[in-house]
């Protein structure tokens, strides 16, 4: 899955710098792109540019693995435990201590490492807090780390295509996101704690394994978009009609029997796809959504329109 509004950015950027072009450790660079290299780690040469780094590329290649431990993220940094007077090494006996520092790429920005074989998020992803766009889609991930909830200046999370399973209880600490795409992964609910998600505009389900629309939704108020396609909803309850600001709404490809008639709630809503459900009949209540540009309920059961429609 394509993130374009990440894509047509980097277009625009005339900085890139490909991994051929390293010069040494005082060169100041700020995005680096690996993508489409063929690689099956994240290069050490990463590492030289942490103070600067806003922006990293690894999209496309045969990375399984994120690095996990601290030592790793440093790079070519010193282990030991040092005196902060004299510099000496402080270990006991010649034993080697690991320096506790940080992740280094604290000033990391935009991240994207789609279409790899990594299967977890590294626990230190908490310690990037300057990043605002990760897109991890096509990857193994099935679970979020903890610490990746204490991203909060995330905006944009492209996770399609993977193995996710439920998302963390405190899901909703991340109250800056605007985009949030989980497409073919294996989610049944989400957490309650999303109600706090009050700047979401993009919500993309598609492809799971609901069978009810989760409740939560309905307090997400600035919804704009929202894909509940290939799912397995019996029903388009009420409680959608709580979605004042929807404008778009694929509900297709599900089961669902019945529409409520509170779906006229959605008074900005212009296009409802409803294509292959078990649709008998639509509610008379759908002739009040004047906005409606697109209406798609091909491939149900109707045998009648509502005359509200005309």
């Amino acid at each position: 899955v394509c993130c374009l509004e990440m894509t047509s950015k980097r277009k625009l950027i005339g900085r890139l710098v490909p991994c051929r072009c390293f010069r040494g450790e005082e060169e100041i660079v700020s995005v680096l792109d690996y993508s489409h290299c063929g690689l099956q780690q994240v290069p050490k040469e990463v590492f030289n540019f942490e103070r600067t780094l806003e922006e990293l590329y690894l999209d496309a290649n045969q990375i399984e693995e994120l690095p996990k431990v601290t030592q790793a993220l440093l790079g070519a940094m010193a282990w030991g435990v040092l005196e902060p007077a004299t510099g000496k090494n402080n270990s006991p006996k010649g034993t080697v201590l690991e320096l506790e520092i940080p992740v280094v790429l604290v000033n990391l920005r935009e991240l994207d490492i789609s279409k790899n074989g990594i299967q977890d998020f590294p626990e230190n992803i908490k310690c990037c807090k300057c990043l605002t766009i990760i897109e991890a889609s096509v990857n193994p991930v099935s679970k979020l780390p903890d610490g990746f909830t204490q991203l909060l200046n995330l905006t944009q999370l492209y996770l399609n295509d993977a193995f996710l399973e439920f998302l963390p209880a405190n899901f909703g600490r991340l109250v800056k996101l605007r985009i949030l795409e989980l497409r073919e992964n294996h989610l049944k609910t989400l957490p309650k704690s999303m109600h706090k998600l009050t700047q979401l505009e993009r919500l993309d389900l598609g492809n799971n394994e609901f069978s009810e629309l989760p409740e939560v939704l309905e307090q997400i108020q600035n919804l704009k978009e929202l894909w509940m396609d290939n799912n397995s909803l019996q029903v388009l309850p009420g409680s959608i009609g709580k979605l004042k600001q929807l404008v778009y709404l694929d509900v297709s490809k599900n089961r669902i029997e019945t529409v409520d008639l509170d779906i006229s709630g959605c008074e900005g809503l212009e296009d409802l796809l409803l294509s292959s459900n078990m649709l008998q009949q639509l509610p008379d209540s759908i002739g009040l959504l004047k906005r409606l540009t697109t209406l798609k309920v091909d491939d149900n059961q109707l045998t009648i329109l509502p005359n509200a429609i005309g």
